[in-house]
């Protein structure tokens, strides 16, 4: 079977699923959607999936660093990317030592 249709026949098979699925919740009554919420509430190892969401990631910033267009001298540049890895920072630290900031 070639790539194509395999992924024909995953793509039917996860649109199949999916109207079951939608289906299932058509039927579903008000009770039963209460306690299948309950339960999956009161089980310490499924926590909701929103949770699960807020938790990815850093936390925002509440005053998130700016991109901006600055142009510098060449080698001061140059003084910092060759200092490798983390050069961004460097420089950041050292504008905010001549700024009073640290």
């Amino acid at each position: 079977m070639s790539k194509v249709s395999n992924e024909t026949v995953s793509r039917a098979k996860i649109e199949e699923a999916r109207l079951r699925a939608l289906k299932s919740l058509e039927e579903m009554t008000p009770e039963e959607d209460a306690a299948i919420t309950a339960n999956a509430l009161a089980d310490p190892d499924n926590p909701p999936a929103d949770d699960l969401m807020r938790r990815r990631g850093r936390p925002p910033l509440a005053r998130p660093k700016e991109a901006i267009k600055l142009r510098l001298d060449a080698d001061v540049l140059d003084k910092f990317r060759e200092s490798g890895p983390g050069w961004q920072t460097r420089l950041n630290d050292a504008l905010r030592k001549a700024a009073g900031l640290n």
